[in-house]
């Protein structure tokens, strides 16, 4: 079919540029895609993908909202792959490789205009800016290619021989190297960056061949920088490795480096998967065993809410309708970009049940080795690539594909959905969040005058002091632990501890005071954190304390009673008992979670910015043999920082170090009085001028009014039944799998106690769990879930 706006949209396209993103695998309002029988729609000039199937249509809904008329449908296909001969010799093992994406599936492209009266018909192009544009959207990254590599590059810097190269020509600049200079491999080639010579690389994951010739050439002259030729792009990155410093580094000033070679780096195109997406492959086909304890096999279960996720690392208003109401008036032309728009589309892919269903079969030839190989047991799942990209934008940790901890994905999470709700001017109280939110009441009280004050703090989750008592070691010489009870987990967190030393400004006296948390509100989903990690030499190690989980609890006893009859208030606002700062939530819960005490995690947030746990760990490393490391600490008034008033000749040797007066007195103060801490600290906070409130200045307080919606409810009885629980399969904090386990409803069936059955979600496979969700890894679970009922 011709199509009279060729000629008009031609002017206006042109390829993505490295930078941009290109989602052709999938929509980015639900996860219908490339791999179904209408294709997803790539849109030519913005590049968002959109289905166009009956029912859905999202395709059309971006062009009634943009008027971008033009686009290119990919479809993908699995090919049937040659079937070895039986007469040819068996494969050797090092030759077994994963087939690639080229290998593996067929590609089909076709042009659509929404400007045409006929959508649904593929139109004719031989425009060459239209071609360009297609084959630039079929050879970029897709969106989900380059999410994923962005988040698993490491932070790969110069180095002092990247940045004082002294360059020696041994050949005559020209074209680009072809093969090894001391073998017949074309292929992973490293170019010397000091004398120019090309070399083949060590194997690589893949089958990826190398018989270490740059290696070689490094021991033999001590030319340590290599470029690895067909990484080079025009922007002039590459993939540099330094042998001197034994692993990857940055060269910012390559593109002069490579013209001493006579090679150009705006001639150059990436034709060669770099280390970082190799990387990638390599950690995308490790798998995990989908065993119970026993040995056997668990069964695979698929429908609604059982939608399995693909690895990266309910509630009314996530339903089909509201998504429509929201995709339609939404004012961000890019989905993909919309934190609304991908937590609809994953509540859709999760919830629907349309993504549940055993993966495709390959074409029967494409087996190898048995050509009556069972058909594949679980789903696809649905990749969450988009909502992790999004989600962890601009965060350190969660943009990374590193280990990261479930409980403060979860803490963060929520704090992007309050945050996004709060720009949006919606009621917090109607919003998936406030089913966690709930209110911990502090009590303190003095010793001397029996004054009491309450504080009560806005949380999301609790987390449990687990302790117990060692019983020897296993075969494999790792400690064994007695089991412990949830419930006196519970108790502890609440129980009343003593303060020694205590500074009472009613009484004027240094008397012991009573301090313990009770719950002020219980919250609908009530999420417990189970901190079993401590510091063996200096580094955070998992405990397996076996805990004993009941499937319900009631925590009535529990429930703070706030300020009793007859007890007097203890004014948290007078100068001898102010409130503590506000400690960064997120910081606290990484240093509790390594084993630090509570009081010693504070002191090193203060000691540092009260910003950054690494830092204030860092810290508490230096300071653990601080003989007043345990010691209260001297809450911040609003006229003057922690400690007392520095003398005068601290002031003046801090301020010798070039720092202001103001800055040392108030760095002084926030360390007690130390000077060597006072200087940590204004280098921690360099950003900090040392201005302080003024004496006559509204005194600030940490507390929550007690007015305000801290969430949950206090009505009684507070009893809940076990939901869902995550546990950490892995032997350390730095590595490992989450798995999530959660009870439901058999399908078909009502939701009572006898009709639910347990679901163990690894990823994309979801199969049906043993009872009770299987003992072993209920009781050494991370973090569990409760519902109000």
């Amino acid at each position: 079919m011709s199509c009279s706006h060729i000629a008009s949209l031609a002017e206006i396209v042109k390829p993505p540029t490295p930078s941009q993103q290109v989602h052709r695998e999938e929509c980015t309002l639900c996860f219908d895609g490339q791999d179904d029988p209408e294709g997803v729609l790539v849109c030519l000039e913005c590049f968002n993908g959109g289905c166009f199937g009956e029912g859905r249509r999202h395709a059309y809904l971006h062009f009634e909202k943009t008027g971008h008329a033009l686009g290119v449908v990919v479809k993908r296909t699995r090919t049937e792959m040659k079937k070895r001969d039986s007469t040819e010799p068996p494969l050797k093992k090092l030759a077994i490789s994963a087939p690639s994406d080229e290998e593996l599936y067929k590609y089909s492209t076709s042009l659509r205009c929404f400007a045409c009266s006929n959508v649904g018909e593929t139109i004719q192009s031989d425009d060459a800016k239209i071609s360009a544009t297609v084959n630039g959207i079929m050879h970029a990254l897709s969106s989900a290619q380059q999410s994923e590599v962005k988040a698993w590059e490491e932070e790969i810097l110069a180095c002092e021989h990247t940045l004082t190269l002294q360059q020696e020509p041994v050949i005559v600049p020209g074209q680009v190297p072809s093969q090894c200079s001391s073998c017949d491999l074309t292929s992973n080639l490293w170019l010397c960056l000091t004398c120019g010579l090309a070399n083949c690389g060590r194997q690589q994951f893949g089958g990826i061949g190398g018989n270490g010739h740059a290696l070689k050439h490094y021991q033999e002259t001590g030319h340590g920088l290599g470029v690895k030729l067909g990484t080079i792009t025009p922007e002039g990155t590459a993939d540099i490795y330094c042998y001197t410093c034994d692993d990857a580094k940055v060269d910012p000033d390559l593109p002069r480096h490579l013209t001493t070679f006579g090679i150009k780096v705006l001639g150059q195109t990436k034709t060669e998967k770099s280390m970082t997406e190799l990387q990638l492959e390599h950690n995308l086909k490790f798998d995990f065993s989908m065993t119970g304890d026993d040995g056997k096999e668990l069964e695979p279960v698929f429908g609604q809410g059982l939608t399995g996720l693909k690895n990266l690392g309910n509630r009314s208003r996530y339903t089909s309708d509201t998504a429509l109401a929201h995709f339609q008036i939404c004012d961000n032309t890019l989905p993909a970009t919309c934190l609304e728009c991908q937590m609809l589309k994953l509540a859709d892919g999760l919830l629907s049940g349309r993504y549940s269903h055993p993966a495709k079969a390959p074409p029967p030839s494409t087996t190898d080795f048995d050509a009556s190989a069972e058909p594949p047991k679980f789903q696809d799942g649905i990749r969450p690539s988009q909502f992790k990209a999004l989600i962890g934008k601009g965060h350190e940790e969660f943009s990374t594909m590193r280990q990261q901890d479930s409980e403060e994905f979860l803490q963060h999470l929520l704090t992007c959905l309050r945050g996004e709700a709060k720009r949006q001017r919606r009621d917090e109280t109607s919003e998936p969040t406030s089913i966690t939110k709930f209110g911990m009441e502090q009590r303190l009280q003095c010793g001397g005058c029996k004054r009491v004050g309450i504080q009560v703090e806005e949380v999301d989750l609790a987390s449990l002091p687990v302790q117990a008592a060692e019983k020897g070691v296993n075969e494999d010489g790792k400690k064994l632990y007695e089991q412990v009870e949830l419930e006196r987990c519970l108790e502890a967190l609440c129980s009343e501890e003593e303060i020694p030393a205590y500074a009472c400004s009613v009484c004027d006296t240094k008397t012991t005071a009573y301090k313990s948390t009770k719950f002020k509100t219980f919250p609908d989903l009530l999420v417990l954190h189970m901190k079993k990690f401590q510091l063996v030499n200096w580094m955070p190690t998992k405990l397996e304390i076996p805990v004993n989980v009941p499937e319900a609890l009631t925590l009535d006893a529990l429930l703070g009673k706030g300020l009793q009859e007859g007890e007097v208030e203890l004014d948290v606002s007078a100068p001898a008992a102010p409130a503590l700062p506000e400690f960064n939530a997120t910081a606290m819960s990484q240093l509790e979670a390594m084993g630090f005490p509570t009081i010693r995690c504070q002191k090193a947030l203060l000691a540092t910015g009260n910003s950054d746990a690494e830092v204030a760990m860092g810290w508490l490393f230096e300071h653990m043999e601080d003989p007043d490391i345990d010691d209260p600490i001297l809450p911040q008034s609003a006229s003057k920082a922690v400690g007392p008033e520095p003398s005068a000749e601290q002031v003046t040797m801090i301020a010798d170090m070039g720092f202001t007066s103001q800055q040392a007195r108030k760095a002084l103060r926030q360390t007690n009085g130390n000077p060597e801490r006072a200087i940590e600290w204004l280098f921690s906070n360099p950003d900090d001028m040392g201005d302080e409130p003024t004496p006559d200045a509204p005194a600030a307080t940490a507390t929550t009014s007690m007015t305000a919606d801290i969430g949950g409810s206090a009505r009684l009885p507070a009893n809940y039944r076990i939901k869902a629980f995550i546990s950490h399969k892995g032997p350390s904090v730095h590595s490992g799998h989450y798995v999530a386990t959660v009870r439901q409803p058999q399908a078909g069936l009502d939701s009572t106690e006898s009709e639910d059955e347990w679901v163990l979600f690894n990823d994309e496979k979801v199969v049906r769990a043993p009872e009770r969700g299987g003992d072993e890894m209920r009781g050494l679970a991370y973090l569990y879930v409760y519902e109000r009922v």
